[in-house]
């Protein structure tokens, strides 16, 4: 480029230039120590915790301390599992930062932390001092380890407590195989190069590869699969079978979701999500992946189940990976069942991550166990209308009846009082607790507490403008006396 075109790309003065990269506080650095000779000085138990991140990394650490704390001396004790310690019982000078790559210190007073700073530095050694970020040329950030793949999060110092905090967020996304699959993808490029197209080939196999690597370890026909797989990719890039996984997104809070339930979420190409998933949800999905409402709510204007059923097989033969998002759990009235057959029947892979469904969510936040060993024997899920949104008409209802049963209602906010009158006329008695709850783990939660008998009061106050769930058995005694003795506080209040 001439200088007169340079000039022409300045920007003017006064003209805003995109910038590329934001400022960083510090610049995020992998270094190779194997074999290397590192210097940590000082024999606490805060130096003892760096020595063993250096020999990991597979350093010589050479320790200068008169005398190691214990935790210290159990450490260099105990062969590393990489690198080797070297300890000299006496206290560092300048002398021993020669031939040294990096040098740590736990110095007890300022001037110390100063001195050996000074030190490093006239040496060209970089340098740290534990604790004293005014003396320090890089900092240790919390580490997630999956080696070879390694993770590492930093504040510059500013709050290692939020540091900590989301590596801990991390640990729980990335599962321990994946540091088994990282190994494996340093053995098997050659044999991928060799044996599949340059292109869509290969690309599809690195997707699938990675979208395995956050489940289980890898097998040892592992990679002779998935290259089977991939060959149905033709070298015009024309698309091989895709997949369905059918995921439950829990009752609405993001936080009731499991981490496969995530990482599904993280590898989709596209997301058809129910009515009732919600933002939270969704949010932790790949930003890539196309998402598609297909909502089903009572009452509402809905998509059609075939329309769903259409959809997914037609955007599996396109090769896309589709997760069906599931309010609850999948299989509980979730219709899981007739989707997987009809995957099923037209050849195409379907799995399920199950959820949380939302009557164990209400007994949570309830803080009710729907199986108390003094009310109940065993817990049933019914459904709470049919397909036509009338009561069903094959309930064996003399069962529900059960006194030593608790019973979760789903579903049955417009047929409560149709339920009340099924269940006393098989025998149950009007004065049986109850719990309505609406908006279960969502935002708008409300609950009413009562006997069967008033099970109308108790819609009216709630509402059937959300789903509800109406729980019956006596293990709900404690939120109907709770909800009376509020009552009757209200009233002596007035």
């Amino acid at each position: 480029m001439n200088i007169r075109s340079l000039q022409q790309s300045r920007p003017r003065r006064g003209q805003s230039r995109q910038e590329r990269m934001a400022p960083l506080a510090t610049l995020p650095v992998f270094y190779k120590l194997q074999g290397q000779k590192a210097l940590i000085a000082g024999g606490s138990e805060a130096a003892a915790w760096k020595a063993e991140l250096l020999a990991a990394a597979g350093a010589e650490v050479h320790i200068h301390a008169e005398k190691l704390d214990p935790v210290f001396a159990e450490l260099i004790a105990s062969p590393p599992v990489s690198g080797s310690y070297i300890w000299h019982r006496r206290p560092w000078s300048a002398t021993c930062f020669a031939a040294m790559q990096i040098a740590i210190c736990d110095a007890e007073t300022d001037g110390e932390a100063q001195a050996f700073y000074c030190a490093a530095r006239a040496a060209g050694v970089a340098v740290n001092v534990i604790d004293k970020p005014d003396w320090c040329e890089f900092q240790f950030g919390s580490i997630v380890n999956r080696s070879p793949a390694v993770i590492s999060i930093s504040t510059d110092g500013a709050a290692p407590i939020l540091g900590q905090a989301i590596r801990r967020r991390i640990e729980t996304l990335i599962p321990p195989a994946l540091a088994a699959w990282a190994q494996l993808a340093q053995t098997i490029r050659n044999t991928v190069n060799e044996r599949l197209l340059p292109g869509p080939q290969r690309r599809a196999f690195w997707e699938t590869f990675v979208d395995r690597a956050f489940g289980a370890e890898p097998q040892q026909d592992t990679v002779e699969d998935m290259l089977r797989q991939t060959h149905v990719i033709k070298a015009d890039g024309s698309p091989g079978q895709g997949r369905v996984t059918l995921v439950g997104a829990g009752p609405g809070d993001a936080e009731l979701l499991t981490l496969k339930a995530v990482r599904a979420l993280q590898a989709a190409d596209v997301i058809l999500f129910d009515d009732l998933v919600s933002g939270e949800v969704l949010e932790l999905a790949r930003r890539e992946a196309k998402r598609m409402l297909v909502g089903k709510r009572g009452g509402r204007e809905s998509c059609k189940q075939d329309d769903i059923n259409a959809t997914m097989v037609a955007l599996a033969r396109a090769g896309k990976h589709v997760v069906r998002l599931k309010g609850g759990d999948p299989m509980i009235f979730g219709r899981a069942g007739e989707e997987i057959a009809l995957l099923q029947a037209k050849g195409i892979a379907v799995s399920v991550v199950p959820g949380i469904t939302s009557a164990l969510a209400m007994a949570s936040q309830l803080g009710i166990s729907l199986t108390h060993r003094d009310h109940a024997q065993s817990v049933r899920f019914v459904t709470g209308h049919s397909r036509d949104g009338c009561l069903p008409s094959d309930l064996d209802w003399s069962g529900i009846a059960d006194a030593k049963t608790t019973t979760i209602f789903y579903m049955g906010g417009r047929t409560a009082a149709q339920i009340a009158v099924k269940l006393e006329m098989n025998g149950m008695s009007p004065a049986t607790p109850i719990v309505i709850c609406k908006s279960v783990a969502r935002e708008g939660f409300s609950r009413w507490s009562g006997v069967l008998g008033d099970i109308a009061a108790g819609m009216a106050a709630i509402g059937t403008s959300e789903p509800v769930l109406i729980g019956v058995g006596p293990v709900f005694a404690v939120q109907a006396e709770n909800q009376i003795a509020d009552g009757e506080a209200r009233r002596r209040s007035c």
